[in-house]
């Protein structure tokens, strides 16, 4: 039995264009590819998409992965080993979920809640692999100082700031305002003076504090990444929405880098 690559994307909650970029990465190739052009996947395809994917849900970047599924070529092992992690996963989820009815709790009894129990769970570390393939070892090492150094208080303002963020882009994209309105070019703006005071974040002229800003390149990346990445995509509300986010950063991009 074979599926064609939209229906395989669909059943994954994946894109057409993840699974062609993997294609041409090696990672999952097609079983086949018609005369049409079209290409198709058999069960084998399938359990290797999922292994992938399961370890991109795990933070690895393609070049982890590929040296995973090279030393690992028993798929019921390997599956057997995602499944452990995916139990350690749940288990942080566990943790998360946990904090945060915590602090609702708190919010809801009209009181302020203890910082130091926030963040239960929460591991900015898990993406280290992709960042340091992405923009280097350096970039992660800049930016985990940064993030080790802050305090709860600060932590929790940051991620208040990323999800205010998130949702005005969601609320935005839902309401079908046009990328290049004002509007949407605002949140563009929002979306880079808040990359700028990321340490790590590639910029021109970085020098210590002082961040003029991400480079064109590495805001036109990051607004591709959001589309072609799930994991990123769901933080404004799909694809649809980290579609809108893209071409809005375009725009501006284009506009003022």
């Amino acid at each position: 039995m074979e599926w064609s690559i939209q229906e395989i994307a669909k059943l994954a909650g994946t894109t057409s264009r993840t699974l062609r970029h993997y294609d041409e990465t090696g990672l999952v190739p097609p079983s086949r590819v018609g005369a049409n052009g079209y290409r198709y996947y058999d069960a084998d395809a399938l359990v290797r998409l999922q292994r992938v994917l399961l370890l991109r849900e795990l933070g690895l970047g393609i070049p982890a992965i590929v040296q995973v599924l090279e030393g690992q070529r028993d798929d019921g092992h390997a599956l057997a080993l995602h499944l452990t992690w995916l139990r350690e996963e749940q288990r942080r989820l566990d943790r998360q979920i946990a904090s945060v009815e915590t602090t609702i709790k708190t919010l809801n009894g009209g009181e302020k809640p203890m910082a130091e129990n926030m963040f239960d769970g929460f591991d900015h570390t898990q993406y280290r692999d992709e960042v340091e393939e992405r923009w280097g070892r350096d970039a992660f090492t800049s930016s985990d100082g940064w993030w080790r150094g802050l305090s709860a208080d600060a932590k929790a303002a940051f991620f208040e700031t990323a999800s205010r963020l998130g949702a005005d882009w969601t609320d935005a994209a839902t309401r079908g305002i046009g990328p290049d309105g004002d509007e949407a070019q605002a949140l563009a703006q929002r979306q880079f003076d808040w990359l700028r005071g990321i340490p790590g974040t590639p910029g021109d002229g970085q020098d210590g504090a002082t961040l003029p800003g991400p480079t064109k390149e590495y805001f036109l990346g990051l607004g591709e990444m959001y589309v072609a990445d799930p994991r990123f995509a769901k933080n404004y509300g799909g694809e649809a929405g980290a579609t809108f986010v893209r071409d809005a950063m375009r725009s501006y991009a284009n506009r003022n880098l």
